[in-house]
C-alpha cells in the first residue's frame, strides 16, 4: 500500500437595504454527519498535552500497521485497520448490520485513496479521515445542497478592491491573529454562517484590535429573511442581517447548538461587533479576489462535494471539481510552494478534516472560475475605522437608558476594557476620573444580565453614583470636559 498516509490529527498547521447577490444560493447542508456530535473548538496554536501525546503516538502506530499493508491487503487487514479507525473516531453503529455495512464502505475509500495517493505525482494528498464510513453519495447528500436563482446585476454590491502600494508575495491572516479556531457545524447545513462570522470576525479584528467570536447560532436562528438556518443560506444575506440588526453578538453569549431554534430576542439585542457594510468580489476576477484577500478574510462558495474533497489530508488541492457551488468556505491567506499558487482555506468540518481544518486550493489555476469555482461567489464585510477625534470614548454596556451622547467618537470594541476614562455628567461640564479595570469588565460581561447592579463612583465632590444594570446600549465618555448632547438608547 505504497503511498497511503493516515490522516495525522496533530500535523502543524501552515504558517435603504439592498438586495444582496443571488448568484448561487448555498443551500448548505455541509457539514451534516451521519454520527453528530457536539461541535469542538480547536486551538489556534494547539501544544501537544498528555492527551494529544498519547493520540500522537496511538496514530503513529497506526500509521505503521498502514505502510507494511499491500495494494491487495487481505479482508481481515481492513477489518484491523476499521477497528482501529473506529476507536479513533469514536464511531459506534447500532447494529452489526449497519457496522458490516460501514466496513465495506471503509474499505472502498480505503482503494479509493490508496489509488490517489499512489500515482505519486499528485500535489495533494488523501487519507482516511473522518469521513471515511460514508458513501461519496452520502456525503454530497447529508452534507451538500444547492439551489440556484439568477442574478439581478443592479443588485450586487461591487466595489473595486484594492491595497495601498504592492500587494504582499504572500498573506496569512492566522498569523495576524485575524481568525478564530476552526469550528464544527456537526449535523447543520449552515456553511454559510460559518464563512460570515470568519469573514466578520477577521474585520472586527483589523479594525479595532479585538478577534471576538461571534454567534453563528444567531444567523441561524434569527437571520430568516432570506436565509434558512441549517436549511442553506447565503453570505451576504448574513451580512445584511448584521447590518439591519447593528450588530451580533458573540458566540459565548449565544453558543452553537447545530440546530434550528427560535430566535432569542435578548441576545440578539447585545451587539457586540458591527459591520457597516459588505462588498462583491467581481465574479471571475481573480486578482480583484487576491487584492481582497491581501486586505483581511473573505467568504467564497466553492464545490466541495467531490471525493477527493472529502478525504483531502493535505498538499494543494487541484481538483478534479466542478464549478456548481455547494459549499461555504473562508479564504484567510494565500501564498505559494514550489512554484504552485495557493489559496489558503479555512472549512467549518473541524479538525478532523484536512490539515487541521485547512486546505490549500490551487490558485492561478489558469481558470477564470478558479479551481472548484472559488472565483465566482466572493463577498467580505467592511467595518469603518475609527473615526475623528481621539479625545472621545465609546463603549458598550450593559445597562439602563443613559443621557450622554457625543457627536465625535473613538469606537472600541465591547469587549476591551478602557484602563482610565474622563466623562463629563449630564448636569457638570468638569471632567471627572473613572477607573474600570479589566478584571471588572470581564466580571461586567460574564455575569447573566440582570443579576448585577454596578455603581461607577464620581471621584469629585458633589455628584453620586450612576447604577448599571440589564440593558444593552452605548456609553460615550469624552476624555477631556466638553458639552454634552442628550441622547438616547442606541
Amino acid at each position: 500500500m505504497a503511498g497511503l498516509v493516515f490522516y495525522n490529527l496533530y500535523e502543524k498547521e501552515s504558517s435603504s437595504v439592498k438586495q444582496p447577490r443571488f448568484t448561487t444560493w448555498l443551500a448548505l447542508h455541509a457539514c451534516r454527519q451521519s454520527n453528530p456530535v457536539k461541535p469542538q473548538r480547536a486551538k489556534s496554536h494547539p501544544l501537544f498535552s498528555l492527551k494529544q501525546k498519547m493520540n500522537f503516538l496511538y496514530i503513529f502506530a497506526l500509521t505503521l500497521l498502514i505502510s507494511v499493508l499491500s495494494p491487495s491487503t487481505s479482508s481481515s487487514d481492513i477489518s484491523q485497520l476499521f477497528e482501529t479507525w473506529c476507536k479513533e473516531h469514536g464511531k459506534s453503529y447500532t447494529s452489526q448490520e449497519e457496522r458490516s455495512h460501514r466496513l465495506k464502505v471503509f474499505e472502498d475509500n480505503y482503494d479509493f485513496v490508496t489509488k490517489h495517493n499512489s500515482k505519486g505525482n499528485s500535489s495533494y494528498t488523501l487519507a482516511l479521515n473522518a469521513f471515511a464510513d460514508l458513501t461519496h453519495h452520502e456525503f454530497k447528500t447529508s452534507r451538500l445542497g444547492l439551489s440556484a436563482a439568477p442574478l439581478n446585476p443592479a443588485h450586487r454590491n461591487l466595489e473595486i478592491t484594492g491595497v495601498v502600494g504592492d500587494i504582499p508575495a504572500s498573506i496569512d491572516w492566522r498569523n495576524k491573529g485575524a481568525v478564530t479556531n476552526v469550528k464544527d457545524q456537526g449535523s447543520c447545513g449552515a456553511c454559510w454562517s460559518f464563512s460570515a462570522t470568519g469573514a466578520i470576525e477577521g474585520i472586527n479584528k483589523i479594525v479595532t484590535g479585538s478577534l471576538v467570536s461571534v454567534s453563528e447560532q444567531e444567523l441561524i436562528e434569527c437571520d430568516k429573511s432570506y436565509n434558512d438556518g441549517c436549511g442553506g443560506g447565503l453570505m451576504d444575506y448574513a451580512f445584511q442581517f448584521v447590518i439591519n440588526n447593528h450588530g451580533i453578538d458573540t458566540e459565548e453569549d449565544y453558543p452553537y447548538r447545530a440546530r434550528d431554534g427560535t430566535c432569542n430576542k435578548d441576545r440578539m439585542k447585545r451587539r457586540v461587533v458591527t459591520i457597516d457594510k459588505y462588498v462583491d468580489v467581481p465574479e471571475n476576477n481573480e486578482k480583484q479576489l487576491l487584492q481582497a484577500v491581501a486586505v483581511q478574510p473573505v467568504s467564497v462558495g466553492i464545490c466541495g462535494s467531490e471525493r477527493a474533497f472529502q478525504m483531502y489530508s493535505k498538499g494543494i488541492f487541484t481538483g478534479p471539481c466542478s464549478t456548481s457551488l455547494d459549499h461555504a468556505v473562508l479564504i484567510v491567506g494565500y501564498g505559494s510552494e514550489n512554484g504552485v499558487d495557493y489559496w489558503i482555506v479555512k472549512n467549518s468540518w473541524g479538525t478532523g478534516w484536512g490539515m487541521r481544518g485547512y486546505m490549500h486550493m490551487q490558485r492561478n489555476s489558469g481558470n477564470s472560475q478558479g479551481v472548484c469555482g472559488i472565483n465566482m461567489l466572493a463577498s467580505y464585510p467592511q467595518e469603518k475605522p475609527a473615526a475623528a477625534l481621539a479625545n472621545f470614548l465609546e463603549f458598550a454596556f450593559h445597562g439602563n437608558a443613559v443621557d450622554w451622547i457625543l457627536p465625535y467618537v473613538v469606537r472600541i470594541d465591547s469587549t476591551v476594557a478602557p484602563m482610565i476614562t474622563q466623562f463629563v455628567t449630564r448636569t457638570r461640564t468638569c471632567a471627572l476620573s473613572v477607573l474600570v479595570m479589566p478584571q471588572e469588565w470581564r466580571q461586567w460581561r460574564e455575569k447573566p444580565l440582570g443579576s448585577l447592579a454596578v455603581g461607577i463612583p464620581f471621584l469629585k465632590p458633589g455628584f453620586s453614583e450612576a447604577p448599571f444594570t440589564s440593558g444593552n446600549f452605548r456609553v460615550m465618555l469624552p476624555l477631556l470636559s466638553g458639552s454634552i448632547l442628550k441622547g438616547k438608547d442606541s
